[in-house]
């Protein structure tokens, strides 16, 4: 990820579209999963905010390696700017920090480990859930964001309208895969326990696919390998036909989606993640970075492994049009977002 001057003044220009972001301010904020795709271009934004806006909010980081968090972070806070507590969602931790807002953006995302570490994928979302609600509990007047996925979906019939955040359709509860569905979905669950029973304050995000320069070389997703590929100038290689319909998002959309529905949710919903300006086949994605990239897509046939690990839905176009009415709009259409992912990369 290159922090240039130019990123930096996306950052700056993204932030008009967090409504009410001074509730942030003077704020204790934790944040799980910090260094993933999706929760670091929201450090970038709080970042930025006390640099630039001397906002005074408190970032409190909980991971598995403070060390790695650092270097992840390097020339964008300082040492002393970040308060490390551990946490692996694997387990259950009792936290003893002081947080005004959380935001609990850690989980396993890979597809190829849904298959390998099935077990762990399921049950680290439920336990990771629990100990933040847990925290938002001992934290009276705190709030908890729980960032969710599109795949609580499932498969939906064939139809024309985007998915809106009361439709649902079938996961296969006896297939391996469906671990992270319904993980999310369990999870989901708990945070309306959790609010019934011990009167929590909770919002919920699902986004659609999330794409742009904070992506790991980890990351073993079909999108991930696109983005490397053409910025490393090599053909794009499809494993399908790609004619499947997703929700497109790049992470700093994401990122002000997630801050927006964080103090601006209504307690207990859900709100999708989606430009509606990037709602394509994952073949336009794969060809829309090859002509960024200059190379070209060419087809291969998939192993029986990859087959068993891909999402089944066929269409998950999502229908934004509530978080919207939270004052939240979408920046980056397709075209700019890829050309600001190669660019960052």
């Amino acid at each position: 990820m290159k922090y240039t001057k130019e990123y930096w003044g996306d950052v700056a220009s993204c932030i008009g579209n967090i409504p009410e972001i001074e509730k942030l301010y003077n704020k204790n904020l934790l944040i799980t999963g910090a260094t993933g795709m999706l929760a670091s271009p929201v450090v970038d934004i709080v970042s930025f905010l006390n640099r630039e806006k001397n906002a005074g909010i408190k970032l409190i980081i909980a991971g598995r390696n403070r060390q790695r968090t650092l270097d992840r972070f390097k020339g964008v806070l300082k040492e002393e700017e970040i308060k490390f507590v551990e946490f692996d969602a694997n387990y259950m931790y009792k936290l003893n920090v002081d947080a005004d807002y959380i935001i609990h953006a850690a989980s396993n995302a890979d597809n190829g480990m849904f298959l390998k570490e099935p077990a762990e994928t399921l049950f680290s979302n439920v336990v990771g859930v629990k100990s933040m609600l847990d925290l938002n509990v001992k934290n009276k007047g705190s709030r908890l964001l729980y960032v969710s996925s599109s795949e609580v979906y499932g498969e939906l019939p064939e139809k024309s309208d985007y998915i809106k955040e009361t439709d649902y359709g079938y996961v296969d509860v006896l297939s391996t895969r469906s671990c992270y569905p319904n993980g999310k979905r369990a999870a989901e669950t708990l945070c309306s326990c959790y609010i019934t029973e011990y009167d929590a304050d909770v919002v919920i995000a699902r986004p659609g696919y999330i794409y742009g320069p904070t992506i790991k070389k980890s990351d073993k997703r079909a999108s991930a390998a696109f983005t490397f590929d053409a910025a490393a100038g090599r053909n794009i290689v499809m494993k399908s036909k790609g004619e499947q319909l997703r929700s497109y998002c790049y992470m700093l959309d994401c990122a002000t989606a997630l801050l927006t529905i964080l103090l601006e949710g209504e307690c207990g919903e859900a709100y999708n993640i989606s430009n509606k300006d990037a709602i394509v086949s994952i073949r336009d994605v794969a060809e829309a970075l090859a002509k960024a990239g200059g190379v070209s897509v060419v087809f291969e046939n998939p192993s029986d492994a990859e087959k068993s690990s891909y999402n089944t839905m066929k269409n998950s176009a999502l229908d934004a049009s509530k978080l919207e009415a939270l004052g939240w709009k979408g920046m980056y259409g397709l075209s700019e977002g890829i050309e600001r992912t190669l660019k960052y990369l």
